[in-house]
């Protein structure tokens, strides 16, 4: 299987959630049963990577995907130095909800692919709608290092997991140079 060539939004009618496989169940399990629930009640919007081939079923299998939708933190959970300049009401972010590539595909650099497509994506609609940060909930400590290494950074603890944020201005760092 080898993956196609831009992420599309999610159509359970063109792709095939059934076969997706990632290794992580909340995330296998959300893909399958939740993702086009939750863009049908206007929650979050998932963007996929289909196969560059149709499966036997005529479906597209899913090679990775993401899921954003708008979410807000308190100032408190901010670092100081990023806190100090933001009012007292709830600060408006993007969470970037989940992020899955297929198992056939993990060491391939797709995962990086799929990171970078999200933080354009929510760069490109931070022009219509602003917000302070990226921010994502860490389900496991690999995940956490992943991020790490695009320059997200701790903000708490979350619902048992590590949530981490990126904010706007470095985003827009990455993709306003040449």
């Amino acid at each position: 299987m080898s993956w196609g060539n831009e992420f599309v939004e999610l159509n359970k009618s063109k792709h095939d959630r059934t076969s997706f496989d990632c290794g992580e169940r909340e995330l296998n399990t959300f893909i399958r049963t939740q993702a086009v629930k939750h863009m049908q009640a206007g929650i979050s919007r998932t963007m996929v990577l289909p196969s560059s081939q149709p499966l036997l079923n005529q479906k597209y299998a899913i090679c990775a995907f993401y899921t954003v939708a708008p979410s807000s933190i308190s100032r408190e959970t901010l670092p100081a130095q990023h806190a100090k300049k933001l009012p007292r009401y709830p600060i408006p972010v993007f969470l970037l909800a989940q992020l899955g590539v297929h198992k056939e595909f993990h060491g391939s650099g797709l995962g990086k692919v799929s990171l970078i497509r999200a933080l354009k994506y929510l760069w490109q609609v931070n022009h219509h709608m602003r917000a302070y940060a990226i921010v994502v909930d860490c389900l496991t400590d690999s995940a956490q290092a992943f991020y790490t290494k695009f320059g997200f950074q701790v903000l708490c603890e979350h619902n048992g997991s590590i949530r981490m944020f990126l904010p706007m201005n470095t985003v827009a760092q990455l993709f306003n140079q040449g």
